[in-house]
């Protein structure tokens, strides 16, 4: 329930600080006073376009904000969706900023409009006029039924059991165009593979040759290095390997006068004997070093091929190339397993129908036991609005197709006269007809709790004396189930009230303002006599103001 609204810098209102109670509350003012100022701030609460023009002060933000006791109504999911903490004491603001820009906040954290439309829609009804529309809108009758019946969890599982099987059908869609795409592409994809694989491709092969070719390209120079090498190592006029035997003998005919010139052999051996194998292994690799134009070529064309695959197909590797390959042949591979594909598919989407199916006629089966109950109920209310002749009907049709609210077509069917027709509500309904069926409905709604808060915008426009003291009663009996408010100009209405607010305008310095406030009993009785009298109270007035009352909230 609403539980207070804090408005400043909006319209005619400098700041206000509003606390609603549980139950039935009425709001009085003269006309212009700014009743709708406040329905209008209300309206930033649940995410309707901000507008700069009704900034009081356009330099500075308009600020709304609103406190709601939100426990009971199974809201925790949607706090969870948005990944935010739930609290039954939940708080709503929302800024409009001088630059036109708006932000909102749910318990001080950041919330998009979207999660705000989605959450105050199941907070508040704020009901006017134009909202009788709603009489003839079929997702809104649903609603009503589905309410009533206490379809909630029912609906919840169904939608989630009828999106699986949207997205099972979406699947197969994709998969039998995709196939059919596929063909399409079977021969170029064959052609590809086949070539690839006639590549006989492997991996580090580019390497390999790359570093053979720089070899083989090279076979003059390092032949020249190798021989050279040779000839300083072994048959130079000083060869190296002959130096090194010599250096030896000199020190091992010194090692009986320095002992410590063992080591310095040891060491030299170690050394002549390492270059001997170098020698050896030089020679070795001279005498295998030729060159070989063939090899030449057939390594230049291997690398070719290999080159021009990367380039046709776009990468710079071998292993990318047999990615490539893989990919293809996976591709061929599922073109080929499509008919096992599709029919593993279609035994899921026909298993999955059949569990839709059976939630969609537990719904129908659900609503239909409330049509007789809705009827009944609806019609008697409206004969007491006075309307004895009114009749109105529940009609249930089965949709062509299953849909994300069950497989049900509902219509409301009515009629005021004697002997008419049943027909659809809009077509048939009067205006002053259409408030008092819409109140009817709204009672319905509210024994099912089906919202926390509603507020009537002057539905009882267009009905006065004894209607009106019906409409304000059907109210305060709602006010039993839910937090109920109507902005009336009723005094017959106004009397049924727990609560009463007025609004009021005042002059502060040079501006005018709107203000709000609760009424005492005493202060109501003035104010509903003065509606029923005029600026000038009457002892009559005023007794009827406290006939009107009755016990209703003397506080």
């Amino acid at each position: 329930m609403l539980k207070q609204l804090i408005i400043s810098n909006y319209a005619l209102i400098d700041s206000a600080d509003i606390g609603f109670e549980e139950g039935f509350s009425v709001i009085t003012g003269e006309t212009g006073a700014g009743k709708s100022i406040m329905l209008g701030a209300l309206g930033l609460i649940l995410g309707q376009r901000n507008d700069t023009s009704a900034m009081r002060d356009k330099e500075q933000k308009c600020v709304v904000e609103a406190h709601f006791n939100i426990e009971g109504y199974g809201l925790e999911y949607l706090f969870s969706a948005e990944d935010m903490d739930f609290d039954k004491e939940t708080v709503i603001r929302r800024e409009v900023l001088p630059n036109g820009k708006s932000r909102a906040f749910v318990n001080d954290t950041p919330a998009n409009l979207n999660f705000l439309k989605e959450l105050t829609q199941r907070l508040i009804d704020i009901h006017s006029q134009h909202q009788n529309l709603l009489l003839g809108d079929y997702s809104y009758q649903l609603m009503v039924v589905d309410t009533v019946a206490k379809n909630i969890h029912l609906r919840d599982s169904y939608r989630k059991e009828f999106l699986k099987l949207r997205q099972l059908q979406k699947e197969r869609s994709r998969l039998v165009e995709m196939h059919e795409k596929q063909k399409a592409d079977r021969d170029y994809w064959e052609f590809q593979a086949v070539q690839l694989r006639n590549a006989g491709l492997k991996a580090e092969e580019q390497t390999e040759l790359e570093k053979e070719l720089e070899q083989l390209t090279h076979v003059e120079e390092i032949k020249a290095a190798l021989v050279s090498a040779n000839h300083l190592l072994v048959e130079s006029e000083f060869p190296v390997l002959d130096g090194l035997h010599q250096i030896q003998n000199e020190i091992r005919r010194i090692v009986k006068y320095l002992p410590d010139a063992e080591e310095l052999v040891t060491r030299l051996d170690s050394v002549y004997i390492e270059m001997k194998d170098v020698a050896s292994e030089i020679a070795n690799k001279t005498n295998g070093i030729e060159f070989d134009p063939q090899r030449i070529r057939m390594v230049q064309d291997r690398l070719d091929t290999i080159y021009s695959l990367q380039q046709k197909h776009h990468v710079d590797s071998v292993e990318a190339l047999l990615e490539i390959l893989a990919d293809f042949d996976n591709k061929l591979q599922n073109l080929d397993s499509f008919e096992e594909q599709l029919e593993n598919l279609n035994r899921e989407i026909e298993k999955q129908t059949a569990t839709v199916g059976k939630l969609a006629l537990q719904l129908t089966e659900s609503r239909k036991a409330v049509f007789n109950h809705i009827e009944t109920t609806v019609e008697s209310q409206l004969h007491e609005l006075g309307m004895p002749h009114a009749r109105f009907k529940v009609h249930l049709e089965k949709a062509e197709t299953l849909r994300d609210d069950g497989a049900d077509e509902i219509q409301f069917l009515f009629t005021a006269n004697k002997n008419s027709q049943l027909a659809d509500i809009p077509k048939v309904a009067s205006g002053g007809e259409l408030s008092r069926v819409m109140l009817c409905i709204k009672s319905l709604l509210s024994s099912a709790k089906g919202l926390p808060t509603i507020i009537f915008d002057e539905i009882d426009t267009g009905v006065s004396g004894e209607i009106a003291d019906k409409m304000g009663r059907i109210m305060q009996q709602m006010g039993s189930n839910i937090q109920v408010v109507s902005i009336t100009h009723l005094p017959q209405i106004a009397g049924k009230g727990a609560h009463h607010y007025r609004v009021f305008k005042s002059d502060a310095g040079n501006q005018t303002v709107s203000e709000i406030k609760k009424l005492t009993y005493e202060e109501r009785v003035i104010e509903i006599a003065g509606m029923l009298s005029g600026a000038q109270l009457t002892d009559a007035a005023v007794t009827n103001a406290r006939d009107l009352m009755g016990l209703s909230a003397q506080d």
